[in-house]
């Protein structure tokens, strides 16, 4: 590889590492949120938690009680309207709010089922809306059957906990878990708990019913002040995006691709700096939210460095590249799975990598049928020759250059380009780099695959270089004539 190649590829990389590093740092930052203290008094700050509760909305959330807090708020609102979601997620937040260091109030606004009422239930006061619900709360898998008896105890243990914290009878948070909990004259065994406004009010989960925000404020006395609503930020979007279980595939397979084909090719370029950016924008994220911690970081890296030294060292596919992609796959699976993963959890994730796997395979077989007469990235999957004793080809056999007498085009360390007969070729070195403008001898012609070594000094004496044609002795000049 030349040193300008090389250059480059250092520089793709560092490229990736400022990517990943301003994603983890911006969700601190706090980009379109406002903050103050207005001249009436402190305000209010309205944090929204809607749609599905997941991984990426943790750090809005977390981010938008410390603002509060350094502001001087008066309170925070938590404005729910959820079906639910991600426990582990509900737990962050839970988390964030028993630590906001300020009154944080929650309000029903319509709806608070599953993972929402366990965020709703661990404010310091609950109000709802006139027709909202709230529970519904038992964990189920990704196929919409009830989770493992493990994760339905952990569960019923952290309601009951927060039962006990609000003052109201514990059975009725187990019983919003589990439908196997009766409650006399509330639910009977077999049926799960959910609450309306006016349930909640009479079995003292719901501290009131309030009309609207307005009322709300006017019940907890800060009826006037000003409210402030933080909007999640430009990088707390792009997380949420990117940990989409939807998006997740298709980064994982342009990231495999992308190192694969940087794998079969000589030089570092543009297919493996979409595959490092892929693969960083797959666990950048995961790494914010926490879902990947240090096992799963020292996983990839082992990963990326073994598929590197296959890339600039090792020619050829071996045992380094299988061991690194092995490693970041299971990096990437491991990073899927949460803190708390069901055997769902596992079968469904495997699912997901199969998938990437897939539409990995897919790529390439389009190649191969869009592309059959392609030269460079498509070369690596396609078959230009095929036959009983050979099977299939990726590119003709070259033997009438074993043997032959070129220049180094570019440093060889151990790839790069050479001049064989006033042909460029990708080369790789058999063992030791070689410098620019050295002679050079082709040792080995394996399809793609173009070994060389340093010619010996009597070749490069008795052999001219490449491009360079043989001057006539005085006798050819004369039988020329003569003829």
């Amino acid at each position: 590889m030349s040193r300008n190649g090389l250059s480059l590829g250092r520089a793709h990389v560092a490229l990736l590492a400022l990517f990943i590093g301003v994603g983890s740092l911006a969700p601190l930052i706090g980009v379109g949120s406002l903050s103050g203290q207005s001249e009436d008094g402190p305000p209010v700050y309205r944090v929204q938690v809607t749609g599905t509760i997941e991984m990426g909305l943790a750090p809005y959330v977390g981010r938008a009680l410390r603002e509060a807090l350094e502001a001087g708020a008066a309170a925070v609102v938590l404005d729910l309207d959820t079906p639910g979601g991600r426990v582990d997620a509900a737990w962050e937040i839970i988390d964030a709010v028993r630590d906001a260091g300020l009154p944080v109030y929650a309000y029903v606004n319509r709806r608070a089922l599953s993972a929402g009422a366990m965020i709703a239930l661990s404010a310091e006061a609950l109000y709802m809306r006139p027709g909202s619900t709230i529970g519904a709360a038992t964990p189920i898998t990704g196929e919409g059957h009830k989770a493992s008896e493990k994760m339905v105890s952990a569960m019923r243990s952290e309601f009951r906990a927060l039962a006990e914290e609000r003052g109201f009878d514990p059975r009725i948070a187990e019983a919003m878990v589990d439908e196997e909990i009766e409650v006399e004259g509330v639910v009977p065994a077999g049926k799960l708990l959910t609450l309306t406004t006016d349930e909640a009010l009479e079995l003292g989960v719901a501290t009131a019913e309030v009309e609207d925000y307005a009322a709300l404020l006017a019940a907890v006395g800060l009826s006037g002040a000003d409210t402030i609503d933080p909007r999640p930020n430009w990088a707390e979007q792009i997380v949420r995006f990117l940990t989409n279980p939807m998006v997740a595939p298709l980064l994982l397979s342009l990231g495999f691709l992308g190192l694969l084909i940087e794998i079969r090719t000589p030089t570092f370029g543009l297919a493996g700096t979409v595959g490092l950016v892929s693969l960083g924008a797959f666990f950048g994220p995961r790494l914010i939210v926490n879902l990947a911690g240090i096992e799963e970081l020292l996983l990839l890296g082992a990963g990326v460095v073994l598929i590197l030294a296959e890339v600039f060292v090792i020619p050829g596919f071996g045992v380094a590249g299988v061991l690194g992609t092995l490693a970041v796959l299971g990096a990437a699976y491991m990073s899927m799975l949460g803190r708390f993963p069901t055997t769902a959890d596992l079968v469904g994730t495997a699912g997901l990598i199969s998938l990437s796997i897939l539409l990995v395979a897919v790529l390439a077989y389009a190649l191969f049928r869009h592309l059959p007469h392609s030269r460079g990235l498509a070369g690596i999957f396609l078959r230009s020759e095929t036959s009983r004793e050979t099977g299939y080809l990726s590119a003709p056999e070259r033997e009438e250059l074993v043997g032959r007498i070129g220049v180094a085009a570019t440093d060889l360390r151990p790839s790069g380009m050479a001049i064989v007969d006033d042909e460029r070729l990708d080369v790789v070195t058999e063992g030791p780099w070689i410098e620019e403008g050295t002679r050079i001898e082709v040792i080995h012609a394996e399809s793609y695959r173009h070994v060389v070594r340093e010619a010996p000094p009597e070749e490069a004496e008795e052999l001219p270089a490449s491009g360079e044609k043989a001057a006539a002795t005085p006798a050819a000049n004369g039988e020329a004539e003569d003829t």
